[in-house]
C-alpha cells in the first residue's frame, strides 16, 4: 500500500489514517444484569454505535453514505418550515447516525433505537403489526408485558402530541418523516431498562403501521429533542452528553443522561467552551446555538452576522445535531469558507466530481505531509478550533483531499462528524453546550 500524507495544522501532526473496515463491536446479547430501579437525578450510561459500524466500506464510501443521509435530512428540516400550519402533514427529521441498545416491558425485551438530538418521540415497532420493516430483534408484543398501559385521549402526553386520534382503545399517534417514513400506533406507557437502570412509566408509541426506509438500521428511535415526549424531558434530568468516536472507529461511543452528563465534565473546566442555546418556536424541539464567525487559518471571514441568525420567519440559524454527519452552513458563508480552504491549500482543485463533495484537492503522489489551515469556529461565547480530521478528508486510492462540508440553503447544521473527540454537554437546567475536548474512545465506565 502507498504511503499518504499527513495533515499538519499549527505545531500538531496527524496521522491520515487508512481507514480498515471495523469489526461489529456492538453486543447482542443480554442487556440486564442486577437491574436497578431509576431514581430521578441518578442518570446513567449508555453505548452508542454507529450506524455503519461494522460495514466493509472505504473511507469516501463511508462519507458519500453519511452525505446521502446528511442531504436527506437536510432536506426534511428545511421541510418543516413548508408542513408548520398543517399539522396532519408534519414532518420531522428522519434516519440517524448513531444506535443505542436498551431494552422495554417486563420481561424486558431487547430493541436497537436511533438516537436522535432532533426529534422528541420515543417509539418501537409492536405487535400486532399491519405493517413492520424487518428487524434483527423480536419486534415487542404488549401482551407480553405486565408493565405496558395504554395511554387515553385525556392524557398529558396524548394532549403534548402535534397530531392524534381517539381511538376507542386509547391515543393515536401518527409520525410522518421527511422521507415519507412514518410510524402509527397507540400511545403508552411502558418499563424501558437502560444498561442496568430500570425506568417506569415512560411514554412511548407503540408502532403497529411503520412504512418507509427512514429506520430500517434501528427498530425505532429515542428522541432526545427538546419537546415534552423526549427522554429527557420526561425523566426531568438536567444535561445529557454525548462522546462521539471517530465514524471509522471500532470503538463505540458514549452517552450520558443526568448527572453524569455534568461530572463528564470533570477536571477539564479550564477547556471547556460554553454557548447558549436558543429556542426557535417554529422549531422548538430543535438546539439552536449561534455561530458568529469562522476563522481559517489566520483569516477572520467577512461574514454577514444576518447570514447565521434565525429569521423573522423561523427559517435559517444554526442547529446542532448528532443525527446528521456533514456540516451544512449557509451558503453564502460556505462559499467564503470555500474560497479561503483553496487560497490556504497549496494544492489543485479536483474538478472531476467523482466524490459527491464540493471541494477536494489533488494530492500529488510522493506527498508526506499536508499543511491544513486551522478551523475555528466562533459561537457565542466559544471559540472551538478542530482537529483537521473533523473537517478534511483524504482517499489514498484515489489521491484526494475533500473537505467535508457543504452548502445550505436557509438552516445550517453544526454535524457529528465536526464533533468528534469533543465531549458534547447539554446543560438543559442553564440552557447551554459545552464543548470539552476529549478523546471519546478512552472513556471508560
Amino acid at each position: 500500500m502507498a504511503s499518504f500524507p499527513r495533515f499538519l495544522t499549527a505545531a500538531i501532526i496527524l496521522t491520515i489514517l487508512f481507514f480498515v473496515s471495523p469489526s461489529n463491536s456492538t453486543s447482542r446479547g443480554p442487556l440486564l444484569n442486577h437491574q436497578l430501579t431509576y431514581k430521578e437525578n441518578t442518570g446513567f450510561r449508555v453505548s452508542l454505535t454507529h450506524v455503519d459500524s461494522g460495514a466493509n466500506f472505504t473511507t469516501f464510501e463511508r462519507l458519500q453514505r453519511a452525505m446521502k443521509r446528511g442531504n436527506n435530512r437536510l432536506n426534511q428540516l428545511n421541510g418543516l418550515m413548508a408542513s408548520s400550519d398543517d399539522l396532519s402533514s408534519l414532518v420531522y427529521p428522519g434516519n440517524g447516525e448513531f444506535l443505542m441498545n436498551l431494552s422495554i416491558g417486563t420481561p424486558p425485551t431487547e430493541f436497537i433505537a436511533i438516537m436522535d438530538t432532533g426529534s422528541d418521540l420515543i417509539w418501537t415497532q409492536c405487535r400486532p403489526c399491519q405493517n413492520c420493516y424487518d428487524q434483527s430483534t423480536p419486534i415487542f408484543d404488549p401482551q407480553g408485558s405486565s408493565s405496558f398501559l395504554k395511554l387515553s385521549c385525556y392524557s398529558h402526553q396524548c394532549g403534548e402530541l402535534p397530531s392524534s386520534v381517539c381511538r376507542s382503545d386509547g391515543c393515536e399517534y401518527t409520525y410522518t418523516y421527511g422521507d415519507y417514513s412514518s410510524t402509527q400506533g397507540i400511545m403508552a406507557t411502558e418499563t424501558f431498562t437502560f444498561g442496568n437502570i430500570s425506568v417506569a412509566n415512560l411514554g412511548f408509541g407503540c408502532g403497529e403501521d411503520n412504512q418507509g426506509n427512514g429506520f430500517t438500521q434501528g427498530t425505532g428511535l429515542v428522541g432526545f429533542g427538546r419537546g415534552p415526549l423526549s427522554l429527557v424531558s420526561q425523566l426531568r434530568e438536567p444535561a445529557f452528553s454525548y462522546c462521539f468516536t471517530s465514524i471509522y472507529s471500532m470503538q463505540t461511543s458514549t452517552l450520558l443522561v443526568g448527572p453524569l452528563a455534568l461530572n463528564s465534565i470533570g477536571t477539564n473546566v479550564s477547556r471547556q467552551k460554553t454557548t447558549p442555546i436558543y429556542t426557535n418556536p417554529s422549531r422548538s424541539s430543535l438546539y439552536y446555538i449561534h455561530l458568529q464567525g469562522i476563522t481559517v487559518g489566520t483569516v477572520s471571514l467577512p461574514i454577514e452576522r444576518s447570514s447565521l441568525a434565525i429569521r423573522s420567519d423561523g427559517s435559517g440559524g444554526m442547529i446542532i445535531d448528532s443525527g446528521t454527519t456533514v456540516t451544512y452552513l449557509e451558503n453564502s458563508v460556505f462559499d467564503l469558507v470555500k474560497a479561503e480552504f483553496i487560497n490556504q491549500v497549496k494544492f489543485k482543485v479536483d474538478d472531476s466530481g467523482v466524490t459527491g463533495f464540493d471541494l477536494c484537492f489533488v494530492v500529488p503522489n510522493g506527498t508526506l505531509y499536508i499543511q491544513v489551515p486551522r478551523l475555528v469556529f466562533h459561537f457565542e461565547d466559544a471559540d472551538v478550533e478542530f482537529p483537521a480530521n473533523n473537517y478534511m478528508q483524504a482517499d489514498s486510492t484515489l489521491g484526494l483531499m475533500c473537505l467535508i462540508m457543504d452548502g445550505s440553503n436557509g438552516l445550517s447544521i453544526f454535524g457529528n462528524l465536526m464533533q468528534q473527540n469533543i465531549m458534547v454537554v447539554h446543560d438543559l437546567n442553564k440552557e447551554t453546550i459545552s464543548f470539552i475536548p476529549t478523546q471519546c474512545d478512552k472513556i471508560r465506565s
